[in-house]
């Protein structure tokens, strides 16, 4: 399916899915979004990938440059997946704090660490991606997993990823990106508009939800616009590398 066509961006609007919006609704708009599903976050994704997700997470943790003792940041962190995945690496002496916009997916992500009994090394900070409330070069490792692309000004918060890297420092962005497969186009877009959808209307009683999200993917920059994108926000060696014929893709940078 392609996407819907709508009139060119401006500096006062920006996309909601294939819609056009105000600059300054998005952010309430992609809040109400992730309020709604928080509480069936991890089922949905389990159903909506067929738990293909937790193996790309693992694969995205498992790649990354990160040491014992490191502190790293896990931004749009939800539920606390990349951040359990990337305890064991930094071990007792590392630290992993844990940031989203939005209270409730934060929320999730903490009681689920608690009941866990995984408490010691973690902190859970509400904050904008664009903006975010530390000193430069804070941490050994920034991380964003399937949240950039809900993020309003894009480049905005990969400034600020790369302004709070240590020099030496690695960002991974792992991202729903562009299937390079014409043969699977065809499937990938009937699972988007028409199964993800509907298993949102069935198990979060919340169809519109899991619209938009299928919507937003479609908006995402591709691959090589989001590789350029993180060479102009100030990264050095930049690449990627697509998982699953680039259904989604790591992309990787670093401080110098």
């Amino acid at each position: 399916m392609n996407e819907q066509p709508s009139k060119p961006e401006t500096s006062d609007t920006t996309h909601f899915g294939f819609r056009d919006v105000p600059v300054g609704d998005k952010q309430k708009l992609v809040g109400e979004v992730f309020s709604s599903v928080a509480g069936k976050y991890d089922l949905m994704n389990d159903l909506m990938s067929f738990g293909i997700h937790r193996v790309w997470k693992r694969y995205f943790v498992a790649t990354a440059q990160v040491r014992r003792g490191d502190r790293v940041l896990d931004l749009a962190g939800g539920t606390g997946d990349i951040a359990l995945l990337l305890r064991d690496r930094v071990g007792e002496t590392g630290s992993i704090v844990l940031g989203d916009i939005n209270g409730e997916m934060l929320r999730v992500g903490r009681d689920r660490m608690t009941d866990m009994g995984k408490v010691a090394g973690f902190e859970y900070v509400q904050m904008n991606a664009e903006k975010l409330p530390f000193p430069g070069a804070s941490f050994d490792l920034v991380t964003i997993a399937f949240g950039l692309r809900n993020v309003t000004d894009k480049d905005a918060a990969l400034r600020e990823m790369q302004r709070v890297l240590k020099v030496g420092g690695q960002a991974r962005v792992l991202e729903f990106s562009e299937v390079k497969a014409d043969w699977f186009k065809p499937l990938y877009d009937f699972h988007s508009f028409k199964v993800m959808p509907a298993l949102g209307r069935v198990f979060a009683n919340d169809r519109d939800s899991y619209q938009y999200l299928a919507e937003s993917i479609r908006k995402h920059p591709p691959q090589e616009t989001l590789k350029a994108m993180m060479e102009a926000a100030g990264f050095a060696r930049c690449g990627y590398r697509n998982l699953s014929a680039g259904i989604c893709a790591i992309h990787t940078g670093y401080k110098v």
